[in-house]
């Protein structure tokens, strides 16, 4: 949308062009900037977020983690962030929340006053380019941040470097998805997704602990175990990732992303089932046709 989009910043909508943070800000210098991104999707009743209170529920989390405070109620972001959609009118969109410190700053430490909070919605189709189509990956040579270096489990900016690299990674070496073990060597995650595996009909994935508490995750357990799909989250060894029947990402963009070749082995006839149902049965959550998960939208009026 461009020039013509509003975002609403502390308070005020506002043309996207007028949204400025100084270079020096310590959100830009030190990568400190807290955020969460959510989906909003066309339904009977009109356009809903999909899981909008457990996005906002970790950006408190989020920010109880790096020692900061919010200067708005959550109710207030959550109206806010209704309002940023009604207001550009448009439906289908992803909805981005931040929290910064935009004024000048020359210390790692967080200046005083309060954090700005940005929304902004935007529509962005994850589907242009083939990212609909079963993608190739890798093990990347670099690991997931152990937990005791950083909170894994906060949403900000600086952690994902980590995955951008593992990213360029897998692009280097002609990988669509560069997949991370922690420092044990067991799974982790992608740059900005969870990751599945399936053996033998039984779902299994990484324990929290050394990954994100990915809203993503939750909902391909909780979906999963709705559908009678056996769920195990266990400590995952690289051969298990290499030997799997299934191998998919799930994230805010792609729910279910399977995957077809691992290193130098094709996975034959992917999507496989476990994928292809839960894929079927997220989507049907998303567009409101599926009344076991209608809590987990929220009407955007």
């Amino acid at each position: 949308m461009g020039k013509e989009r509003k975002i609403w910043l502390n308070g005020e909508m506002i043309p996207e062009e007028n949204a400025t943070v100084n270079v020096m800000s310590h959100a830009f210098t030190r990568g400190a900037a807290i955020f969460e991104i959510f989906g909003v999707h066309k339904t009977p009743d009109g356009p809903a977020a999909f899981r909008m209170d457990d996005h906002l529920k970790r950006f408190e989390k989020s920010i109880e983690l790096l020692d900061m405070e919010l200067p708005r109620s959550i109710n207030e972001i959550k109206q806010a962030a209704i309002d940023c959609v009604k207001t550009n009118n448009i439906e289908d969109v992803f909805v981005r929340i931040m929290a910064y410190h935009s004024g000048e700053s020359y210390s790692t430490v967080p200046p005083d006053g309060d954090l700005d909070i940005l929304i902004l919605a935007f529509s962005f189709d994850p589907f242009r380019g083939g990212m609909n189509k079963p993608v190739s990956a890798c093990i990347s040579k670099w690991r997931k941040l152990h937990p005791q270096t950083v909170p894994v489990e906060c949403k900000v900016s600086g952690n994902y470097v980590n995955g951008m690299m593992s990213s360029l990674d897998a692009k280097k070496r002609g990988f669509g998805l560069g997949i991370m073990l922690d420092t044990q060597g067991f799974l982790a995650e992608l740059s900005t997704a969870s990751i599945f595996i399936v053996k033998d009909g039984v779902l299994m994935t990484s324990p929290l602990g050394t990954i994100l508490s990915s809203v993503s995750r939750r909902t391909v357990i909780a979906v999963a175990r709705a559908e009678g799909i056996e769920v195990i989250e266990k400590a995952i060894r690289a051969d298990e990732i290499l030997d799997a029947d299934e191998i998919f990402s799930s994230s805010t963009a792609l729910k279910v992303w399977s995957v077809n070749r691992i290193e130098d082995r094709d996975i034959e006839d992917a999507p496989g089932p476990v994928s292809t149902q839960l894929s079927r049965t997220i989507s049907g959550i998303c567009s409101g046709s599926d009344e076991r998960f209608k809590d987990w939208l929220t009407l955007m009026k």
